[in-house]
């Protein structure tokens, strides 16, 4: 039996006294954050030509600060913890190579923080939620924790619009046994249509949401760059913005959830391309459309949902000519951005995306079957 996680996300509803206390607490980790970060830097700036030592180095941990800063003893000192794990992950990630050099916190960095399960520190209740030093509070429980699901961690975090949520790490132990492979489908991403599938050859008819939005965002915007920054119709107009850009991630979040699931519940492994979606982005300036495709994270939530169940998702080379490749005799030509017909000399006459849709998921399947 192997252990996995699995996280849960809830609507927090703080009083006003826990609300001051959990903005302490944002705060408390920023600082926390940067001062150490601040005194890593300092260390690093004198000893980054002599790696050994800069090594050995030891670094400060939360406790040290309590001396010098009372107010840090306010708030959670597990989530002060935390904040230094964080800072410690990123530190490691920069000096292998996989990172910069970790940025400073502001206030505009999104406000959040995580504290343990520790002897009962943290307890479900009817409705609510008993958390360190904000007692019981007042949660929006939509579905239920597994009984053999055991809570690990919680991280409290509010959104630019002012709402509070929790999510909630849990670690259960589940013998996930790979699934035998009978049925197979290959998606092509589609910028207009998120993706074009092998076996139907439409499109996932997804809702542009930004797109629908965007003439709301930009006239809530400007009336937000009419206003003094900073005054209280400035904040209020700022949320009204914040609002419409939570409900456009929610809709897209919600809508990726349920197709995602779909394609799970009915097939065994599913391929796509390994698509540099940020390259993608900047190289032919589709900023925009990505950012409402949302196909990074319907990906991610395939990954996972299928992983779940035991089956595959099969990442096939970016360069793989999908396009270019005639699903029917195997034959490769030039096909321009403007042809939206595939049409080869063996007679095939197929929409281009359901036609590399087809050859992705021939692709997989040869994968599949050497691995």
């Amino acid at each position: 039996m192997a252990k996995q996680n699995k996280a849960y996300k809830f609507r927090l509803y703080p009083t006003e006294e826990q609300e001051i206390v959990i903005h302490k607490t944002f705060g408390c980790v920023r600082f926390i954050y940067n001062k150490m970060l601040s005194e890593r830097k300092e260390t690093y700036d004198r000893l980054k030509d002599d790696k050994e030592t800069l090594k050995k180095v030891k670094h400060p941990t939360p406790a040290k600060y309590k001396k010098e800063y009372s107010w840090l003893k306010e708030v959670d000192s597990l989530a002060l913890a935390n904040a230094q794990l964080n800072l410690d992950k990123a530190y490691k990630a920069f000096f292998k190579g996989n990172a910069k050099f970790p940025k400073f916190k502001s206030k505009r960095h999104k406000q959040s923080y995580t504290t343990n399960v520790v002897n009962g520190n943290i307890e479900l209740l009817d409705r609510h939620i008993k958390l360190p030093k904000l007692k019981i509070v007042k949660m929006k429980q939509h579905r239920q924790i597994p009984v053999e699901h055991n809570m690990k961690s919680c991280t409290i975090s509010m959104t630019a619009s002012g709402k509070y949520y929790i999510s909630i790490l849990t670690e259960y132990e589940k013998e996930i046994k790979g699934k035998e492979i009978q049925s197979v489908v290959g998606l092509d991403f589609a910028m207009d249509g998120l993706f074009v599938d092998s076996e139907t050859g439409k499109k996932a008819n997804y809702p542009r949401f930004y797109r629908q939005m965007l003439d709301k965002l930009a006239t809530e915007q400007r009336k937000l760059s009419r206003k003094k920054k900073g005054s209280s119709n400035w904040n209020k107009q700022r949320i009204r913005v914040a609002k419409i850009q939570e409900k456009v991630a929610n809709q897209r979040k919600n809508f990726l959830h349920h197709t995602s699931k779909e394609f799970v519940v009915n097939y065994d492994a599913i391929i796509i391309e390994d698509l540099d979606m940020k390259g993608m982005s900047k190289a032919l300036q589709f900023g925009k459309s990505v950012a409402d495709n949302g196909w990074g994270m319907f990906t991610s939530f395939l990954l996972y949902k299928l992983h779940e169940q035991g089956k595959q998702l099969v990442k096939i080379d970016k360069w793989f000519p999908s396009t270019k490749t005639c699903s029917s005799c195997g034959s490769v030509k030039e096909v321009a951005l403007s042809e939206r017909i595939y049409h080869c000399a063996c007679g095939l006459n197929l929409d281009r995306d359901y036609n590399a849709a087809l050859n992705i998921k021939k692709e997989g399947i040869r994968l599949l079957a050497i691995a």
